[in-house]
């Protein structure tokens, strides 16, 4: 009979292992738990806007800032006409 013989498995595997079926915790819509920030989504607040950017000056994806649909689309409408009317940067400094 063949033995049948046993693979190492690398820490670095394990690792991989062990974070793909973790779960993290939900971020949850800070517009939706906190109705009166809605009101500051408008293109002139630059100041709260900048919140939704990176240092490079792309605007931040749902999954990293935990917003919902409807106000991650809200908020990139008006960090864009933000940046057409010159109140935003298109880019880093």
């Amino acid at each position: 009979m063949a033995r049948k013989v046993k693979l190492k498995v690398s820490p670095r595997l394990l690792k991989k292992r062990a974070r793909r079926n973790s779960f993290s915790v939900r971020k949850s819509c800070r517009f939706t738990t906190n109705p009166e920030l809605i009101k500051s989504i408008d293109y002139k607040n630059s100041d709260f806007l900048k919140n939704f950017l990176t240092e490079r000056g792309k605007i931040l994806p749902s999954r990293i800032s935990g917003n919902c649909a409807k106000y991650q689309r809200m908020l990139a409408s008006e960090i864009k006409k933000a940046r057409s009317m010159a109140l935003l940067r298109y880019t880093a400094e």
